[in-house]
């Protein structure tokens, strides 16, 4: 029996245990397998047959999910976008040669619709012969244009035949982002609990939280960093919480510090992942700690010059349009420098983050951590900016917890770096905003350069 077989099976004798707690209702496995069904039929009779390329625009919820499910058994092709990409839209349906729009929420309607285009990808094409459902995810393009991610829904299943404790998990982690992705399904071949929260904010996943008892929270460092620090959680009762897990990004000691006092009963841990890869098992060193160990079955890691390289046996197919990056033997540079220590890496940022002044590299989290450290921060972004004798030196973007004067603030905060970091490392140049500037998926915009050239003197 395949791992698609194995995983559905799976969920067809979960019966009444609860599988999605959406908008106050509980819904059980016996429900989502009964609404996978009509999709199903639906998907028939609209002629999605096998290799079909498919697109839905959502969030998780019963018809969602279930339709996740059902595309899965049709051995359909499918890429799950979020209204978050409506202005790129066309692009994502354009580069996955999408045939089939299927419109949710409900399937008890026609909701499928044929887009005339009939797909002629040739990595498509030769993936279809192996009869298998097919995952398409985006990259987000923040550095050119997005790439489309081809993954084998039988590769990513395989790492969940085997079971393992279930949870009443958050589902936090937007649905066309492979990690979210990972984390429903994981949810389901573990017969878990998915808690579908109506925003992401920190109220709407506070009160997801309270209201769905949820006993894991999957997130990013940015979020966990805006949770603790606005204090919304401290009004809601988040004693479920058993285990918070974050990636996606580098997490600082601060805020790591941070979370681990607001949540002294919660077990931390770091992930790690990239869309092209798959989800990696992970142990952390602790809870206090960002040293992580990662690798497990199907899974590979050498670090070659301080960097990252992993081969998976849940590697994708390919990029849809864009060469393969995996050399002769399989490996894949993921540009994730890091610290070593007794088997266990700490994860310092990709190497295009790396700001060089005057030939001395600084990452920017090292400096992030040191900012977020000094009173009244309540977070900080540190990247490059432009500098006609160094070629480049470091710009930092705070908010604040509470108003202060910016000319003392920059003057403290220079202080307080000087004192903690190498004198080039020190920002030269201080921006104070009163929001600051992250993705929708709640990661920091820390790759672009600063908009203006530093002066060469360290006011500002």
């Amino acid at each position: 029996m395949d791992a698609i077989d194995t995983f559905l099976n799976r969920i067809s004798t979960a019966g009444d245990s609860v599988a999605l707690h959406h908008a106050g209702v509980e819904y059980s496995y016996a429900q989502l397998m009964r609404s996978a069904d009509r999709w199903f039929s639906q998907m028939e009779e609209c002629g999605i047959r096998p290799g079909a390329v498919c697109a839905f625009v959502g969030d998780y919820s019963l018809d969602t999910c279930s339709l996740i499910l059902a595309l899965i058994r049709a051995r359909a092709i499918f890429a799950p976008l979020t209204p978050a990409v409506k202005g790129e839209l066309s692009t994502f349906l354009s580069i996955a040669g999408v045939e089939f729009l299927i419109d949710p929420p409900s399937p008890t309607g026609v909701y499928i619709t044929r887009t005339g285009v009939s797909c002629e990808n040739p990595l498509i094409r030769s993936f279809r012969a192996t009869d298998s459902a097919g995952l398409v995810v985006f990259t987000s393009g923040s550095t050119g244009a997005p790439k489309g991610i081809l993954h084998s829904c039988e590769r990513v299943l395989r790492k969940f035949i085997r079971a393992r404790e279930p949870h009443r998990t958050l589902l936090f982690l937007l649905m066309d982002h492979f990690g979210g992705l990972n984390t429903l399904l994981g949810v389901f071949a573990n017969g878990g609990v998915g808690i579908c929260p109506h925003g992401r904010s920190p109220a709407a996943i506070c009160e997801a939280i309270e209201r769905g008892r949820a006993t894991l929270l999957p997130t990013t460092p940015t979020f966990l960093n805006l949770l603790t620090t606005s204090g919304v959680y401290q009004g809601h009762d988040l004693s479920s919480v058993k285990l918070i897990t974050y990636g996606t990004e580098v997490m600082s000691d601060s805020t790591l510090q941070r979370v681990r006092e607001s949540f002294p009963n919660a077990e931390l841990k770091q992930t790690y992942g990239l869309s092209e890869l798959g989800v990696l098992r992970s142990k952390s060193e602790g809870s206090t700690s960002t040293f992580v160990r990662l690798g497990g079955a199907g899974f590979e890691v050498k670090i070659v010059e301080d960097t990252i390289w992993v081969r998976s046996e849940a590697n994708m197919i390919g990029y849809l349009n864009a060469p393969s990056p995996f050399d002769s033997d399989g490996w894949f540079c993921t540009g994730d420098k890091v610290e070593q220590k007794d088997g266990f890496l700490r994860i310092l940022g990709r190497e295009s983050d790396v700001i060089n002044v005057g030939g001395q590299k600084v990452f920017p989290v090292e400096v992030e951590t040191v900012l977020c450290g000094a009173d009244n921060v309540r977070d900080a972004v540190v990247r490059s900016a432009a500098h006609r004798l160094l070629g480049a030196v470091v710009h930092a973007t705070v908010t604040l917890v509470r108003p202060e004067e910016p000319a003392s603030v920059r003057e403290r905060l220079r202080r307080h770096c000087a004192g903690l970091l190498a004198r080039y490392k020190v920002p030269v140049t201080i921006e104070i905003v009163e929001n600051m500037d992250v993705t929708g998926r709640y990661k920091k915009q820390r790759g672009r350069t600063a908009p203006s050239e530093a002066s060469d003197s360290v006011s500002g």
